[in-house]
């Protein structure tokens, strides 16, 4: 069970086809590890999937996936709760009650509308733009503030977004009365992992098949990927500066928990010993060891995959009974009547 004397975590994901090597390492194995020491929901935000162009079918197939992927990755239901966000309707609900309470000049201030409506418009001139995109922090605050979270996990990129939730949460509880918690940023060292084949690039599936590392990636495909992965052209003098290429593949060994090995193969480049060859076998190792370990629990979740829906419902359930716990509370406050 989700103990409630720990402190609250809420941390979210948006569905996508296939998660890499870098969402896992940024984010989902601090999820596993929260788990250990914070009551911990966590979600699959579908509605938020829909502010940019998508294929309905294709929603429907990554949110399920994204699902089976996260259990496989050592979400346990035992001890945290995972919700899908658009069988929470409580969610929305309170992001209308909070957009009226939403001042326009801070979704204004919001860096992502402006980077996504750019990216959107220099596809194709007049390429619509969703007002969904530009309201959606407001949604991101509700799905935080829904289940008072204390903590959130968060990169320094979107301490913005959460900026935002705390906001929201002052203006609310100096109307109303205190009803919800300032969430707090729960800043964890967690590696950045870079493009393979350009490492002043952070890792992303938009470059590029060459560029990342599928987190359930067959064997000789991660190989092959590693084998050709930049690092600088040898023969450097000790005591030259480790080149990006080089610096990831060593962060990549140490997110793998590989800490001795990293410590070595470091050593060796600074006395000018290191062996390219040695060090790219020593990733593959690891990164085969990871995703295959992986690989093997995903696919003993797929081979009963109704059991894993089952669990699925039973926990969204559970995250759907502490919103409208919470949402009946906001209700009675703001002037609407409460359903019993």
């Amino acid at each position: 069970m989700v103990s409630e004397k720990r402190p609250k975590v809420l941390s979210c994901i948006q569905p996508t086809a296939e998660m890499h090597i870098g969402n896992y390492f940024g984010a989902i194995a601090n999820w596993v590890a929260l788990q250990e020491t914070h009551s911990c929901i966590y979600g699959v935000v579908d509605l938020h999937a829909m502010t940019m162009p998508y294929d309905p079918r294709e929603l429907r197939a990554n949110t399920d996936r994204m699902v089976i992927d996260l259990l496989a990755c050592g979400i346990d239901p035992a001890k945290s709760i995972l919700f899908v966000q658009s069988l929470v309707p409580e969610h929305t609900e309170l992001c209308w009650i909070l957009n009226c309470f939403c001042p326009f000049g801070e979704l204004r201030r919001m860096t992502q509308f402006k980077e996504k409506s750019e990216q959107l418009e220099g596809q194709r001139s007049g390429q619509f733009v969703s007002a969904g995109l530009f309201t959606y922090p407001v949604l991101q605050a509700a799905d935080i503030l829904i289940y008072q979270a204390d903590y959130v996990p968060v990169g320094k990129d979107q301490e913005q977004h959460l900026e935002l939730s705390r906001i929201l949460a002052r203006r609310f509880n100096s109307q109303f009365g205190v009803t919800f918690p300032e969430p707090r940023p729960l800043f964890t060292e967690t590696p950045k992992v870079m493009s393979l084949a350009d490492p002043d690039q952070k890792m992303s599936k938009s470059l590029g098949p060459r560029h990342y590392i599928g987190l359930f990636e067959e064997e000789q495909s991660i190989r092959e990927k590693i084998k050709a992965a930049v690092t600088d052209s040898g023969d450097l003098p000790p005591g030259t500066e480790m080149s990006p290429g080089v610096a990831n593949l060593i962060e990549i060994l140490k997110a793998c928990g590989k800490h001795a090995e990293a410590s070595s193969l470091v050593s060796d480049y600074n006395s000018g010993k290191l062996q390219y060859r040695e060090l790219k076998e020593v990733v593959t190792t690891a990164l085969v060891e990871l995703t295959g370990r992986l690989r093997q629990r995903r696919d003993e979740i797929l081979s009963d995959e109704t059991a894993a829906k089952v669990k699925l419902l039973e926990m969204t359930e559970k995250a759907r009974e502490l919103a409208r716990e919470n949402i009946r509370k906001v209700r009675a406050v703001v002037g609407l009547p409460v359903r019993y």
